[in-house]
């Protein structure tokens, strides 16, 4: 591919300002419903790039990222609903309380050498007994729920996060944007090499100086930081917490599907997992009510068949596909 890279570059550009230009004007030509589709879609697209960076780039398999979720949007909520606090400082706090949590799970994991599957369960265990903690959290409204008043879903307050959809839509937009581009600087720095030298060989990495511990704990860390920001949007864009719903093992699910499906280790991958997963699983469920069948789990089936079809068939993801079919340079690279 040698003498083609600005054009290729040109070429990803004009598909990314095509794109971009088509999502800040879509709710200028889309429905109510479609306009929510699109931000679960921004929104997963977000929280997939927050833990991308923890498993896709760094190699540590985090199956229990609701908690990071759960915290995040509680702690806002909090804030908002007990002091007053304005959700964009609340949004801080869950900043911080997330991030010092992730250090305490990967100073536990990490110190004590517990890796792979392992780590995985772990993140899982911490994920559930902080549900089980929430639930008999009466002050929070422990099981009955934790609910963020709503003056009028019309008027438009962006300091207070209260407001119509198109409002939400934005920020998630925006939320997105962001994500992508702390992907991709973290990706092009010190941190990212390192991570990627972790994540393909921890023994050799360690060999060559990197302090191993100290970077899969700032892989932990951040992830665990920018996936609270997904957590206060949660909140405020439903209004309503439920420790069963926020903190649960469904909720990890959702959240690391679309950069699986998507291409892990990419920065499209979370991107492109979102926008498919996320309307086809919606059209399971309203075809499902379409043809009067209320059986619980479908949803999970349908994953789970997603997830079976692309390991088969695109073992490296959608987006490497896409990518080579368009004549782009190959994800090796993480594009």
């Amino acid at each position: 591919m040698t003498g083609a890279g600005p054009g290729l570059a040109l070429r990803a550009k004009v598909l990314l300002a095509v794109l971009a230009v088509a999502l800040v004007a879509a709710p200028l030509y889309t429905s109510d419903y479609v306009l929510s589709i699109l931000i679960l879609c921004l929104y997963f697209a977000y929280a997939g790039q927050a833990w991308n960076i923890m498993t896709g780039f760094a190699g540590q398999l985090s199956l229990g990222h609701s908690l990071y979720v759960g915290i995040g949007a509680y702690v806002a909520a909090m804030f908002f609903v007990k002091f007053g606090v304005n959700p964009w400082l609340g949004a801080l706090g869950a900043i911080a309380a997330c991030a010092v949590i992730g250090a305490i799970i990967g100073v536990l994991a990490f110190r004590f050498g517990v890796g792979g599957v392992y780590f995985a369960i772990l993140t899982i265990a911490f994920a559930e007994f902080t549900r089980i903690g929430f639930d008999h959290l009466e002050w929070l409204g422990g099981s009955g729920g934790l609910f963020i008043p709503v003056a009028s879903r019309h008027t438009m307050d962006f300091l207070r996060l209260r407001g119509p959809p198109v409002m939400f839509f934005y920020i998630a937009l925006a939320l997105a944007l962001v994500g992508l581009w702390i992907s991709a600087a973290l990706l092009k720095s010190r941190f990212g090499y390192y991570w990627q030298a972790i994540r393909e060989n921890e023994e050799a990495a360690q060999a060559l100086g990197i302090n191993v511990f100290r970077y899969k704990l700032y892989a932990v860390m951040i992830s665990a930081a920018l996936t609270a920001v997904a957590g206060v949007f949660f909140a405020f864009y439903y209004n309503t917490l439920f420790p069963e719903q926020i903190f649960s093992m469904g909720r990890s699910i959702e959240i690391i599907l679309g950069p699986i499906i998507g291409g892990l280790g990419t920065l499209a991958g979370p991107i492109v997992g979102a926008f498919v997963l996320t309307p086809l699983a919606d059209l399971v469920t309203e075809l499902m009510e379409l043809l009067g069948i209320d059986t619980p789990g479908v949803k999970q089936v349908f994953y789970g068949v997603c997830l079976l079809v692309v390991v088969v068939f695109l073992p490296n993801g959608i987006w490497p596909a896409i990518a080579k079919r368009l004549g782009f340079p190959p994800p090796g690279g993480h594009s």
